[in-house]
């Protein structure tokens, strides 16, 4: 059974929200935190909805309409989601009135809107869905577990279209704590900078990424997920590669066949260290592309990965603002996608061109 991309909807640092199309220009930025490019939501919310929403829910809302649009799906047979951190800023308002208030006289909003699963219910009460919902805070993996569930759901017959995505976002508090750790650069640099820097530290960033998976190749459909896999602290560089070698079998797909290469480089020497193994390694002269210098450092950072992913495979051209290393081929049927977060938490996603 395929598992076929209908539609794609994403809110980043870059302008993804204003058309399917990859963005022509990149949007500048300096300093170690990317933010979120933010479309007019009025758009896709009520403006009486709109003022009580915090920033994270917006972004999933809008992000899941564009790609319920796109896929030409009104009401999904479910939804999944997945956050490593959930609605921050709203966590943060509470706590923050819990201690200058002196746990007094508290409004109960803030508190109710900090859960994790926030963003999936409220997408769900505007669509009028009563169907599954399940919301996955499986830290560096809640965006692959949410695809997981999908796919397992997809295969087993009960639902012919899902809504599935992930979400995070960068509040002032979380950038200051995360900060204290020295995961950032603390100078300024540019994207080009980020991509091939061999220096510590990334930069931060935010985004919303959703996806409408179904069954059945839809109108818009330009992609099909293939494969999907993690892997949790790996006990070298060669056991991971070993695990690609092994994922691209058993979806019968050799490394020969594999188009491109969209690695999670971010800049931190450590980290990128796993990405030139297996460059060198498996995908030796194999053009390479990366993601997280356009969309910064994130949990569920591979949402965007698969969104620029499904992107290339629909304009069958790589982004020139994306690409490490090589020429961009002139077709493109198969795609790799191989992400880690602090070096523990690994992920594999194939896509295929339909």
């Amino acid at each position: 059974m395929y598992i076929y991309i209908q539609g794609t909807g994403c809110v980043s640092p870059q302008e993804t929200a204003a058309g399917s199309a990859f963005p022509a220009a990149v949007l500048p930025w300096e300093g170690p935190r990317l933010k979120a490019w933010e479309p007019d939501y009025k758009q896709w919310i009520d403006v009486k909805l709109i003022r009580r929403m915090s920033r994270v829910i917006k972004m999933g809302v809008a992000a899941a309409k564009l790609s319920l649009q796109e896929a030409g799906v009104e009401i999904p047979d479910a939804i999944i989601t997945g956050t490593a951190y959930g609605c921050l800023d709203d966590t943060g308002v509470f706590l923050s009135k819990m201690i200058n208030q002196q746990e007094e006289m508290l409004t109960p909003t803030a508190f109710i809107q900090s859960t994790h699963n926030t963003v999936a219910g409220q997408i769900a009460l505007m669509l009028g869905c009563h169907a599954y919902n399940n919301t996955f805070v499986h830290k560096a993996f809640s965006f692959e577990s949410a695809l997981l569930d999908s796919i397992m759901i997809l295969r087993e017959g009960r639902s012919s279209s899902i809504l599935a995505g992930a979400m995070d976002e960068l509040t002032n508090h979380s950038f200051n704590i995360l900060s204290r750790f020295d995961l950032y650069k603390k100078e300024p640099v540019t994207h080009e900078q980020l991509l091939k820097s061999n220096t510590h530290g990334t930069v931060a960033g935010e985004g919303a990424a959703c996806f409408v998976l179904g069954t059945e190749k839809g109108p818009n459909t330009k992609a099909k997920l293939t494969g999907l896999t993690t892997l949790y602290k790996p006990a070298g560089k060669a056991e991971i590669s070993a695990d690609i070698a092994a994922f691209l079998a058993a979806h019968h797909c050799s490394q020969e066949e594999v188009s491109l290469v969209i690695t999670g480089r971010n800049g931190d020497a450590s980290g990128d260290e796993w990405y030139e193994y297996v460059e060198n390694t498996l995908f030796a002269g194999k053009p390479v592309a990366g993601f997280k210098h356009l969309c910064g450092e994130y949990p569920t950072a591979a949402s965007f990965g698969m969104w620029i992913g499904n992107r290339i495979l629909a304009e069958q051209q790589v982004p020139a603002a994306a690409m490490f290393k090589g020429e961009a081929p002139d077709q493109i049927k198969k795609i790799l996608i191989y992400n880690h977060h602090k070096q523990t938490h690994h992920s594999l996603i194939l896509l295929t061109a339909c």
